[in-house]
C-alpha cells in the first residue's frame, strides 16, 4: 500500500494547491507545462562535469552553455552560472568566494525582512563571519542611506548584500555601492524575491547600479524551477566559476538546468509584460485590501513596487492567526503576512481579480464569515484560472 498512499497524497495536493487554492505566497510561482515536463526528462538520471570525467554529455553541456547565454542576455551580465542548487547555495558561494574568517558582512536584518540564511545562525556561523545589519526605516520599509553610509565607514565590511525576503521597494544600491567599493567591499544583491521583476526591467538593475554579483532563487517572481542562479561582472565571475565545483556543487541536477534554460527563454520573450502586470496587480491588490480595512504598509509610498504586499499586524501571533484562518478558506499566505501575486499573475489574473480576492479575504478576516462558505466561492473562482500564461504555447 505504500505506493498507493504516496501517489494518493500527491494527487490530493495537486487538486488542493494546484487547482482549488488562491496561492499568495510570494516565494512561490508556477512553471509552464513545457518547463515542468523537462524536470522529468532523461537528464534527471545523468551526470556531467567540468573536467570531462563523464562521457556522453555533449547535449547536456550544450544545454548548460545555451542556458548561460540566455541568462547573460536576460540580466545583461558578463557572467552567468546556473549550477547553484538553491538561492541559499548562491548566497553561500558569494560569501565563500569573497570573504575570510573574521570578515564583516553587512546585510538586512530578519527583523526588517532580511533573509535568515545569511544571519549569525546561518551560513556566516560556519564561515566565521561577523554580521552587522543595515540601519532600516520601518516607515519607508527600506535601508536608511545616511545611517548606512556612516556604518559602512565605521565597520568596513568585506561583503555587502542588498536585497531581502520582504522587499517592497528598490534598495539604495546606487547611493551606497560606491562608498562600499572605496573601502574594499564586495557588493552583492540577493534577488531571490525580485528576480522576475529584474528580468522584466520593472524593479531595479543591481548590476548597473553598483552590485558586482546578482544571485538568488529562480522560482519566486521568476517562474523557473526551484533552484539558484549567479550573475556577475567579468572580474567577479572569474573568481566564482572555477570554485563552484567541487566546493559548493557537484551534481547540479541537469534536468533542473534544462528547465531553467527554457524558463529563461520564456523570460526573454514574455518577461517584460509579465513583470509589468505583476507590479500593476500588486498595487491594485494593496489598494483593494486597504480600502476594505486591512493594515497595508506604506500607503503614503504607494504601498509597493514589487510583487509583494505587506500586512502589518504588529505581532507574529496576530499575523499567524490571520494566515491560519485564510488557509481554511483555501487562500494561502505565509505567516508574515507577506502577500505575493506572482503565481496569480502567471495564471492570468489582472486588476479586477485582485479586487475579488480582497473581497474573499475581507469576508474571512474582517467579516468573520465561516471560512468553509468562502472556500466554496474560492474554488469556483479558481476554475477560471487553471492554465498559465506568458509562455511558448
Amino acid at each position: 500500500m505504500d505506493k498507493d498512499e504516496i501517489i494518493s497524497l500527491v494527487e490530493k495536493h495537486e487538486r488542493w494547491r494546484g487547482q482549488n487554492c488562491i496561492n499568495l505566497i510570494p516565494s512561490e510561482n508556477v512553471m509552464s507545462p513545457t518547463v515542468r515536463s523537462l524536470l522529468s526528462s532523461d537528464l534527471g538520471h545523468r551526470y556531467t562535469a567540468k573536467d570531462r570525467f563523464y562521457m556522453g554529455t555533449r547535449f547536456t553541456d550544450e544545454i548548460e552553455q545555451y542556458g548561460e547565454k540566455l541568462a547573460r542576455e536576460v540580466f545583461h551580465s558578463q557572467t552567468a552560472d546556473l549550477r547553484p542548487l538553491s538561492g541559499h547555495i548562491a548566497d553561500l558561494i558569494f560569501l565563500g568566494c569573497f570573504t575570510r574568517p573574521k570578515d564583516t558582512l553587512l546585510c538586512v536584518s530578519p527583523d526588517d525582512g532580511g533573509y535568515p540564511g545569511i544571519q549569525k545562525k546561518g551560513a556566516p556561523s560556519f564561515l566565521k563571519l561577523r554580521v552587522v545589519n543595515f540601519p532600516f526605516s520601518r516607515e519607508r520599509m527600506n535601508i536608511d542611506v545616511d545611517q548606512a553610509s556612516d556604518l559602512i565607514l565605521k565597520v568596513k565590511p568585506k561583503a555587502v548584500i542588498f536585497g531581502a525576503s520582504r522587499i517592497l521597494f528598490s534598495h539604495p544600491i546606487r547611493e551606497l555601492a560606491k562608498l562600499a567599493h572605496e573601502i574594499g567591499a564586495h557588493v552583492g544583491f540577493d534577488g531571490s524575491h525580485v528576480l522576475g521583476l529584474i528580468a522584466g526591467e520593472q524593479f531595479q538593475d543591481p548590476l548597473r547600479e553598483g552590485a558586482s554579483v546578482l544571485f538568488g532563487s529562480t522560482h519566486k517572481s521568476f517562474f523557473g524551477p526551484q533552484g539558484g542562479i549567479l550573475l556577475a561582472d567579468a572580474e567577479h565571475g572569474k573568481v566564482i566559476k572555477p570554485k563552484i565545483f567541487p566546493a559548493f556543487v557537484d551534481n547540479a541536477h541537469w534536468n533542473r538546468i534544462a528547465a531553467l534554460a527554457l524558463a529563461l527563454a520564456e523570460a526573454k520573450k514574455f518577461g517584460k509584460p509579465y513583470a509589468r502586470q505583476m507590479v500593476r496587480n500588486a498595487q491594485a491588490f494593496a489598494k483593494a485590501l486597504a480600502d476594505v480595512g486591512f493594515p497595508v504598509a506604506c500607503s503614503e509610498l504607494g504601498y509597493t513596487r514589487s510583487h509583494q504586499v505587506f500586512l502589518d499586524y504588529g505581532s507574529s501571533k496576530s499575523s499567524r492567526k490571520v494566515a491560519r484562518r485564510l488557509e481554511k478558506a483555501n487562500i494561502i499566505l505565509d505567516c508574515g503576512v507577506r502577500v505575493g501575486i506572482c503565481e496569480a499573475t502567471r495564471r492570468g489574473m489582472k486588476e479586477d481579480e485582485m479586487s475579488r480576492i480582497a473581497g474573499f479575504m475581507k469576508r474571512v478576516v474582517l467579516g468573520n464569515e465561516q471560512p468553509h462558505r468562502v472556500k466554496t466561492d474560492v474554488v469556483k473562482f479558481m476554475v477560471e484560472f487553471q492554465k498559465v500564461v506568458y509562455f511558448f504555447e
